[in-house]
């Protein structure tokens, strides 16, 4: 009796799973099988040795754990096996994928092709605040006026946590320049839409983002609005500032999120910031 098919077609009737999920788990459960052979009979071992054995992405690696899991649940509950293997199932670990970014030159040549784009002084504010500032993309897309404080912008990220982040000359005039641009508009948002958000999307950003990047003559696959947050934090950090005031400024709970960036760097600068990283103890209080 095939119990992968079983399960798919138990995912199919009762979850109403796409058909692109069940291929999924259909691939992943079957490369386990091939892999380890009987999959009921499989101990934690098997799983385990299986899944420290894949050479495949961490996030693919994670999908296939997840499918195994998802299978012996429904293995144990339908009585079909009496132990989970994956009861205590670790994935194996793997190192960080370091931070994309864009050289300074790179940035320039961005921003600098904002004007040949239809919406040039709202997209060269978007991008110089972003470089500016370390913002995410959800926050300048849903950055409200009242966040405007002159030479500093108020910035509620997540879990509602609020932080001030420093915008330097300019930055600050491509704001005042938008905000004339824009006008007496009826709200409440610094970038608004006439679209259900009320003000512009992440994805109407995304597309007009890539399309300054192709002007600019960098290749789009190269450009996000994240990426510009990584390029925000690597130049400062390769800049000298202090790895505590990187991490305030992008809202980071824990600082080995932000230690992330010092892997970019140079050798020499690394090993700067390491030695110089004991001071980042200090209170922060011009931020």
């Amino acid at each position: 009796m095939n119990y992968i098919d079983i399960f798919l077609e138990a995912l199919s009737a009762e979850k109403g799973r796409s058909q692109k999920t069940l291929a999924a788990y259909g691939s992943d459960l079957h490369h386990a099988q091939d892999t380890i052979g009987n999959l009921l009979t499989a101990t934690d071992s098997d799983i385990q040795n299986y899944l420290s054995g894949l050479s495949d992405k961490p996030s693919s690696i994670a999908r296939k754990a997840s499918s195994l899991r998802t299978f012996y649940k429904f293995l144990m509950l339908e009585k079909i096996i009496t132990k989970n293997p994956t009861t205590n199932l670790e994935l194996p670990k793997r190192g960080r994928a370091l931070p994309k970014y864009l050289s300074m030159e790179e940035i320039e040549l961005l921003i600098s092709s904002a004007d040949d784009i239809k919406t040039s002084i709202r997209l060269r504010c978007m991008i110089e605040l972003l470089y500016a500032s370390g913002l995410r993309v959800s926050e300048l897309c849903e950055l409200p006026l009242s966040a405007n404080l002159g030479d500093k912008l108020l910035i509620h990220g997540k879990g509602a946590k609020e932080r001030l982040v420093p915008m330097h000359e300019a930055a600050q005039d491509a704001l005042h320049k938008w905000l004339d641009a824009r006008g007496d508009i009826d709200s409440k948002y610094v970038f608004p839409s006439n679209g259900a958000t009320g003000h512009i999307t992440r994805d109407g950003f995304f597309k007009i983002l890539k399309k300054c990047a192709v002007l600019a003559g960098i290749d789009p696959h190269r450009v996000s609005p994240h990426v510009l947050r990584h390029s925000f934090a690597s130049h400062l950090l390769a800049g000298g500032a202090n790895l505590r005031v990187i991490q305030t400024m992008l809202g980071h709970e824990d600082i080995s999120t932000t230690q992330i960036y010092t892997h970019v760097l140079p050798e020499k600068l690394r090993d700067t910031v390491e030695s110089a990283h004991p001071l980042a103890h200090n209170e922060i209080k011009d931020i």
